[in-house]
């Protein structure tokens, strides 16, 4: 891992992954006409962007992490089932749904700094190991998972797999938790019922919680590296402003 002169210009490489067992059927999202409190909101945003729920390395999760620029995805499609198009149009409703935050997908790999891996449950390891870890050797977790490499300027690369072949269920479960997840929020916490940001939730959709939540950390007011107490004091002004365009 690099160093540079202060700790905000040292790389963070960080990875979220679901762990948990698929459930039976998918919920309904119970928040879509749950009105939350200011106070609900402020702390699922410190729940979810301060930490990390597993540590590749260990340098300072608990500051903001974000794309500052356009957030360009290439999806590699290498399960049986062509799941593109699915995964195009969730990326591009991204833009709408959440303000300050530029979208697009992108033909050449190249030109991406987030990338979608789509595979089958039999090669998923294998992908991890080469396209996240670089390591044939490396132990594998969770069912699903993604990884984001930030500093004090913003994440500038995400690399997200995701199960195809397990039902519909972990594959959209995934699709939103990990891409979401890329985008910044990193840790998931057990008393968030109305996120997707929880293992232990069945939601498998944008939910309106989720909304706010994003939105509130890609409000221009909220910059890469900051900490707990910078952010803190700007989050009420923020939900309240947050709200005219969520619902």
């Amino acid at each position: 891992m690099p160093n540079g002169k202060t700790p905000l210009l040292r790389l963070l490489i960080l990875l979220a992954l679901f762990v948990a067992s698929v459930p039976a059927a998918p919920a309904v999202a119970a928040s879509a006409n749950y009105s939350f409190s200011t106070e609900e909101l402020i702390d699922g945003f410190m729940k979810t962007v301060f930490g990390l729920e597993y540590r590749a390395w260990s340098w300072q999760p608990y500051l903001v992490k974000k794309y500052t620029g356009t957030v360009s995805f290439y999806v590699h499609n290498e399960a049986r089932k062509n799941r593109k198009p699915v995964i195009h149009q969730f990326i591009r409703q991204l833009n709408s749904q959440i303000h300050g935050l530029s979208t697009r997908v992108t033909r050449d790999p190249d030109e991406a700094n987030f990338h979608v891996h789509v595979v089958d449950r039999d090669q998923y390891e294998d992908v991890v190991r080469r396209d996240v870890y670089g390591d044939h050797r490396a132990d594998v977790p969770g069912r699903c998972l993604v990884r984001v490499v930030s500093d004090g300027k913003g994440i500038s690369r995400s690399t997200a797999v995701i199960v195809s072949d397990e039902g519909d269920f972990l594959f959209r479960r995934c699709l939103v938790e990990e891409l979401l997840q890329g985008l910044g929020p990193m840790n998931d916490d057990a008393e968030l019922a109305h996120s997707v940001f929880n293992d232990r939730s069945r939601h498998s959709r944008f939910t309106t919680f989720d909304k706010f939540l994003l939105n509130m950390l890609y409000h221009p007011r909220i910059k890469p590296g900051m900490t707990q107490d910078q952010v803190a004091v700007l989050l009420p002004a923020i939900v309240r402003e947050v709200r005219r365009y969520v619902h």
